[in-house]
Parts: structure tokens; C-alpha cells; sequence
């Protein structure tokens, strides 16, 4: 499995991560023994990076990952993320980044996952009423305490990453990235490398449209947060239907799935840049390890970019609430 450095902070990562959100809430119906086995599969094909937080499914996601990291914690690199508070039941949600916030997050994540120390810990995301000070000073605290090894933000601008880095190293940054959204080319990729970040994709495949498996909300589960986001909606489906179409076409030429067209174009962007794609299914997860194998030359990166460019989809990431601390 190809490595990548997390930024300066002496860790690295496989070049392919596995986002565990889905396994807990979100994306339907979950099942515990499926999902076990999905991260089981995944250590043994090299990926060594495992994303949660402790929002996904309050707790719950952290809980399973603890009972997989049992035995297995030398094999992997944990990633967790404090900050987004929600009540159970909810898709509301506040944003704490209050030192004493962060310091009890911490501790409960810690024991949730069942590990003496988090590989790498994010803020989720930003509330800027909060003196970014205070927060990044109770970070730097937990990693003097050993509790965390490396701090990371989410979603913040390029501005607020600068000003963060100036109080203590920030080793990564993850943000939506993807062919469907390429926002963080437009400034946020590089203050990543000016301060010496590493960038980590999140919903690499447009949250499963990408690989044209997606042709509305009508097959998704009960309880699906797609079935109200913006990108899936009635008057911009038939708009990004088209770009689905585009990435399975070119997908088709180049003798790989959509899946593995999206995640190795990603990848190309940069040796700093790790991608996070989530599932909670062995197929999907092999399907996205096929990426590694998929390399593009500069023409048809060229032509893959030109052919989705910034901007390209039509909706908003999130609705209203979940935008909420995004970009500040």
C-alpha cells in the first residue's frame, strides 16, 4: 500500500483511508457484523488510516471502532474530530470549540475508542466566537499530555488555517473534495502547503454519486441524509445525473470503474493529498482500492479536470444547518 506523510507530524498514512461515518448513521441502514468485517478487510488489504468522530452516531461510531481497534491498535492510525455537538435523535447541531469542551471531548473519545492516545484529532469545525487561541491552545495541551500526536482542522478557510498554524502545528485539513467539488483548489491547498499541512479528501466520490450507482432518492434508505441534500434534489438531479454520466464515459475509456477514476484523478492532485473514501461494504471498499492501480497521464488529467471544473454541480454541499462552521 502506498504511504503519505501527514504533514510534519512524524505519522504516516496510507494513500487511502476508510471513512466509518456510514457504519454508525447517515447513509441508511446499518449493520455491526458488515461493517467489523469491512474494517477487518481493510487492514488486511494496507489501509491504515481510520476516520470517526464523535458525532457520528453519538458515540456509537467510535464505540465500534473501539471494539474492532481491540487487539488490532499497532496496525492502525485513528482519526477522530470533537466540536460538532448534536443531541441524539438530531441533525441539528451546535459548534463548541470551548477549551473545556475540547478537553472533555477528548476524554470521552479516548475511552470510547478504547486507546491511550488519538493518532490524529480534528476540530470539526469552527465557531470563530471562540478565540481561536483558546482552542488551538487546548489542542497544543493535549498533545504535551500525550493524549493526541497531531492536531488537524476541518473545513476551515485559508485565512483562519494560517492564523491557526501560527500557534501550533496543524499536521492535516479535511474538507469535501472531489471532481463534483473542487473548492479547496481555489486558495485552502495551498496554505496546506505553505504551512507544511497534509489534505485529507472526505467524500471523495460525491457522497456514492460518482460512481453512477445514484439515479435519485428513491432507492435510498429511511433516514438517509441524501434524501434532503441539496445536490440530490428534484431541480438539481437532472444537472448532476449528467456529471455521473461524464465520469462513468470517461471511466469506460480508461478501463477502470467510476469509482477508481474519481479517487486515482484525486490522488494526482498531490503526494500531500489522502483520500477518505467512506463504505461499510467489502465490494465497495475493493472497488476503491482498485484507484492505486489506475494511473493517468498528464493529458488525461488534463482532460478529466476540464471536464468537471470548479463549480461544475449544481446545489449546495449541505442544506443550511449542515453548512454551519464550514469555511471560516
Amino acid at each position: 500500500m502506498q504511504q503519505r506523510r501527514i504533514g510534519n507530524s512524524g505519522l504516516n498514512s496510507s494513500a487511502l483511508g476508510l471513512g466509518c461515518m456510514g457504519m454508525s448513521e447517515f447513509y441508511g441502514a446499518t449493520d455491526e457484523a458488515q461493517s467489523l468485517a469491512t474494517l477487518a478487510a481493510a487492514l488486511e488489504a494496507g489501509v491504515t488510516l481510520l476516520d470517526t468522530a464523535d458525532a457520528y452516531g453519538f458515540g456509537h461510531n467510535e464505540e465500534l471502532l473501539g471494539r474492532f481497534l481491540h487487539g488490532r491498535r499497532s496496525a492502525a492510525l485513528v482519526a477522530t474530530k470533537c466540536g460538532l455537538a448534536r443531541e441524539p435523535g438530531s441533525y441539528a447541531r451546535r459548534v463548541d470549540n470551548s477549551a473545556a469542551y475540547i478537553r472533555q471531548a477528548c476524554e470521552a473519545s479516548l475511552r470510547r475508542l478504547g486507546v491511550d492516545t488519538i493518532d490524529l484529532y480534528y476540530l470539526h469545525r469552527l465557531n470563530l466566537a471562540t478565540p481561536l487561541e483558546e482552542s488551538m491552545g487546548a489542542l497544543a495541551q493535549l498533545v504535551q499530555k500525550g493524549k493526541i500526536r497531531a492536531v488537524g482542522l476541518c473545513e476551515v478557510s485559508a485565512a483562519t488555517l494560517r492564523r491557526a498554524a501560527a500557534i501550533h502545528p496543524v499536521a492535516a485539513v479535511q474538507s469535501e473534495y472531489s471532481l463534483w467539488t473542487r473548492e479547496p483548489e481555489e486558495d485552502v491547498l495551498a496554505a496546506c502547503r505553505a504551512i507544511g499541512a497534509s489534505f485529507f479528501a472526505y467524500s471523495p466520490l460525491g457522497r456514492g454519486f460518482l460512481t453512477g450507482a445514484i439515479n435519485g432518492t428513491a432507492a435510498l434508505g429511511a433516514g438517509d441524509f441524501r434524501q434532503s441534500n441539496p445536490r440530490f434534489a428534484p431541480d438539481n438531479l437532472p444537472h448532476n445525473l449528467a456529471i455521473a454520466a461524464r465520469v462513468r464515459q470517461l471511466a469506460q475509456d480508461k478501463g477502470c470503474t467510476p469509482a477508481q477514476l474519481a479517487l486515482a484523478w484525486l490522488l494526482a492532485q498531490g503526494d500531500d493529498i489522502i483520500a477518505i473514501p467512506g463504505t461499510k461494504r467489502i465490494a465497495y471498499l475493493h472497488d476503491n482500492l482498485g484507484a492505486l492501480q489506475v494511473a493517468l497521464s498528464a493529458d488525461e488529467l488534463a482532460a478529466i479536470g476540464a471536464a468537471f471544473p470548479p463549480g461544475v454541480a449544481a446545489g449546495q454541499r449541505y442544506t443550511q444547518e449542515g453548512m454551519k462552521g464550514i469555511a471560516v
